[in-house]
């Protein structure tokens, strides 16, 4: 089986946190920004337990969608779940540390003074 493309893998990974009920989910577009991936997603859980399922599911729907070498940072703990599937990265938190890192800002082009940056 070959290894999806980044648009199929996006809409994989936004499917499952979807059918997961995840929260304020934000998808950011890298491409031409990054080499390290196209997209990078960012979503809520209600819990550690929430934020821990629902990053299971996506891993496991990768996996047996042909998705090879995906990573995963931060369990057990589960506040803070990264899942490195090549092209695309997803961000799973609890509320409270999505508040706290806020990483959307960063990627989203606002400077610290709080103006647009150019292209």
């Amino acid at each position: 089986m070959a290894r999806p493309a980044a648009s199929e893998i996006l809409t994989m990974v936004l499917t499952r946190l979807d059918d997961d009920q995840a929260e304020d989910t934000v998808t950011i577009d890298l491409a031409g920004k990054t080499p390290i991936a196209d997209w990078m997603v960012v979503s809520s859980g209600r819990s550690q337990r929430h934020v821990g399922a629902i990053a299971d599911h996506i891993v496991e729907h990768l996996k047996s969608h042909g998705v090879d070498g995906v990573r995963v940072e931060g369990q057990p703990h589960c506040d803070w779940v990264l899942i490195d599937a090549g092209d695309v990265i997803v961000h799973v938190f609890r509320p409270e540390v999505r508040g706290f890192y806020n990483i959307e800002k960063m990627w989203s082009g606002v400077g610290p003074d709080g103006r647009t940056r150019a292209s």
